[in-house]
């Protein structure tokens, strides 16, 4: 199960698992997005290459705009998929 939702402060909040399953709840919120926006993983168990190119066609389109998204409370296992990935080059990035 994955959900995505705005929470405090206007932060985006994810929970549960972003997989190829979910990806179409993901993007049509994501597409929703127009500013820079903080994503907050605190609760997210698990992303799969699916969710990670959401996130990636999120970000190319907002840095059209001079936008971004920011990605905070990342556990270490998502940490290394993104530094793997070379998306820790591409996103703001915060550690738990």
């Amino acid at each position: 199960m994955f959900d995505i939702q705005y929470g405090d402060k206007g932060m985006i909040v994810c929970t549960g698992r972003l997989d190829a399953a979910q990806c179409q709840k993901g993007q049509v919120f994501l597409d929703e997005v127009m500013e820079s926006s903080t994503l907050d993983f605190d609760s997210l168990e698990y992303i799969s290459s699916a969710g990670l190119g959401i996130l990636l066609k999120t970000q190319k389109r907002l840095a059209q705009r001079g936008a971004a998204l920011k990605i905070v409370n990342v556990n270490k296992h998502m940490h290394d998929v993104f530094r793997y990935s070379g998306f820790h080059a591409i996103f703001d990035i915060e550690a738990k």
